[in-house]
């Protein structure tokens, strides 16, 4: 059996359309973060950018996006080894670092709702820009950490 290509190929490596299905869709990345001037210690907000919709995490304008949201970040390989801002689960960032694909990326489990159900998209946990207010009143702990649910085990005994 073939190795999928996310484990024989480097992001530089990669086709337009592998690199496009290795976003696993979470919104993660679409969210504003803030920067502290004085220290560079980066904080993440639950708001999202305004053309990213706070239910399903899809861009409501993907091939415009550059142009209606002039700071918004193409990701290439480049861009991705100098940011420090992707969640941990992101799977640019876990290719990059020669790690494997979490079972609910749907490369690996075959349907996008996986991200949803396994906790890992920010699908209903966010705000819009529009209705947000000062982003410093929405500074949360995630996505600097893992925030999917462990899959359920039986107790040991």
């Amino acid at each position: 059996m073939t190795a999928p290509f996310w484990k024989t190929k480097s992001l530089d490596e990669m086709t337009r359309e592998e690199w496009e299905s290795l976003c696993d869709g979470c919104g993660r990345c679409c969210l504003h973060k803030l920067r502290d001037e004085d220290t560079e210690a980066l904080s993440f907000t639950n708001v999202g950018c305004r053309l990213l919709d706070t239910e399903t995490c899809q861009c409501s304008d993907y091939g415009n996006r550059f142009a209606r949201v002039p700071d918004c970040v193409q990701l290439t390989p480049e861009v991705l080894r100098e940011v420090d801002w992707l969640p941990p689960s992101c799977a640019y960032r876990l290719v990059e670092e020669g790690r494997d694909l979490p079972e609910w990326h749907p490369l690996r489990s075959g349907t996008a709702e996986t991200v949803v159900t396994s906790g890992a998209s920010a699908a209903g946990r966010i705000i819009n820009e529009r209705d947000a207010g000062p982003l410093e009143h929405h500074v949360v702990d995630w996505p600097g950490r893992p925030v999917w649910k462990r899959s359920a085990r039986k107790p040991r005994g």
